[in-house]
């Protein structure tokens, strides 16, 4: 008979781990399985300063502790992609790439990918100038103008960083404010070398071989404008990678959950940014995944 986990956790990103943590405390017997390197997006963020008790620490050392606290309780991860989930009522299962798990309960903390944009160009010029990684990315562009699409926070926190490399950050944004804290905004309209593109759209990016600029055109005046740029980087939403489940989601793919941060089907648990909610962040992430694995723990004693 198949090994059977109490919990299966899917995705090794905060709300994963965070997940991860409270179960092993709960005395779940627990398996966290993240496809690539734990972290999620969050490893790829320069600086984070708004989560609590810590006012600045990089994403990537963020990560590393969260990793070696989840790993202190002695969470189980495997690199390995899911494939699919499969509710046998009592049992889940959990087919990956490589093998399957049996499971009582299920954590879908599997976040999101940056939306692209679907302009001409794009696809084309993805690492040769097209990035959705300034933290990956930037160096390549030191002393050379760049583009920004977005206007979120994820978009003006990249801008702020690029500036410290690039001659210039061009932000093009569809509206005409931003939408992301306050004082990211005034670090942002304070420095020299961003500008910003306002009430625009990126229609296409151009060169031969590499990124040479960006047609934008303006939604109000439908007046088009030519900028000459090396890089454009991408902040326009994100996508949940959540098409390995078939449960309830919303119109752009995100989980709907209940109260208990229960799917539509009983036993399977959404945490993180793959979950339909008014804020995806860090402190977020965390709370969703110290939920769920609190509301899967209850569901194991209810189900006895």
């Amino acid at each position: 008979m198949p090994e059977i986990y109490d919990l299966v956790i899917v995705g090794g990103g905060p709300a994963g781990l965070t997940a991860g943590i409270y179960a092993m405390r709960g005395g779940l017997k627990a398996l966290l399985i993240e496809k690539l390197a734990p972290g999620g997006q969050i490893a790829l963020t320069e600086i984070v300063e708004n989560y609590p008790g810590l006012p600045e620490i990089s994403g990537a050392e963020l990560t590393r502790l969260m990793e070696e606290h989840a790993k202190k309780f002695g969470v189980t991860i495997v690199n390995e992609e899911v494939m699919r989930i499969e509710d046998e009522g009592s049992s889940k299962v959990v087919k990956t790439n490589d093998k399957d798990y049996m499971a009582r309960t299920v954590i879908v903390a599997s976040g999101a990918k940056p939306r692209k944009l679907g302009v001409k160009g794009e696809e084309k010029f993805v690492g040769r100038g097209v990035s959705f990684c300034a933290i990956c990315d930037g160096r390549f562009f030191q002393n050379k103008d760049v583009c920004v699409v977005g206007g979120g926070d994820s978009a003006v926190q990249e801008a702020l960083y690029l500036s410290k490399l690039a001659r210039k950050v061009y932000v093009v944004h569809r509206r005409s404010q931003l939408r992301t804290e306050k004082i990211t905004q005034e670090r942002a309209f304070s420095n020299p070398r961003i500008q910003f593109v306002w009430d625009s759209i990126v229609e296409e990016v151009a060169g031969e071989n590499k990124v040479e600029s960006v047609l934008t055109r303006n939604v109000k005046s439908n007046k088009e404008r030519r900028i000459s740029v090396d890089g454009v980087f991408i902040y326009v939403g994100n996508v949940p990678n959540t098409d390995f489940i078939d449960v309830r989601k919303d119109e752009s793919k995100f989980i709907i959950t209940s109260d208990r941060l229960e799917t539509s089907i009983r036993g399977i648990f959404a945490a993180g940014d793959c979950r339909a909610k008014p804020l995806r962040q860090v402190a977020t992430a965390v709370g969703d995944g110290a939920l769920a694995a609190f509301h899967a723990e209850r569901f194991i004693e209810e189900s006895k």
